[in-house]
């Protein structure tokens, strides 16, 4: 059975998205509350992006209470894998190679942060033989 690809989600929606993967399911002003810590957005801009994400079925709403409350619909690694493809596809052409070298190059890794890495390195070696 083919896997369903949910749809890319917009920036906007990716900041719905990262409030609900971070807090699990809340309401919309617990959302529009949490998004205005870094940027100010009107409450009825979260609420009809979410209703669009519904639509989307990138969220989830349970009706059963009198607030309505949302949860991610989507895996938070999944999206993020989907991220990552296309903008390896779009970017680099498909190499992983070239997208690594970037982002090591773009922004400095701490030596957990490169330690982490090599540890992954290996472990894919490993199960790749």
């Amino acid at each position: 059975m083919a896997r369903h690809v949910s749809p890319r989600p917009t920036d906007s929606e990716l900041a719905i998205l990262r409030v609900l993967w971070q807090r699990g399911p809340c309401s919309i002003r617990a959302v529009h509350e949490e998004i205005n810590r870094t940027r100010v957005t009107g409450y009825t801009t979260v609420l009809k992006i979410t209703q669009i994400m519904l639509g989307k079925g990138l969220v989830q709403r349970e009706d059963d209470q009198r607030t309505h409350i949302y949860r991610a619909a989507v895996p938070e690694q999944d999206t993020q894998q989907q991220l990552v493809k296309d903008l390896v596809d779009r970017a680099f052409g498909g190499s992983a190679q070239k997208l690594v070298m970037q982002a090591l190059t773009a922004t400095r890794a701490t030596p957990k942060e490169l330690a982490q890495i090599s540890k992954l390195f290996d472990d894919y070696e490993r199960g790749k033989s």
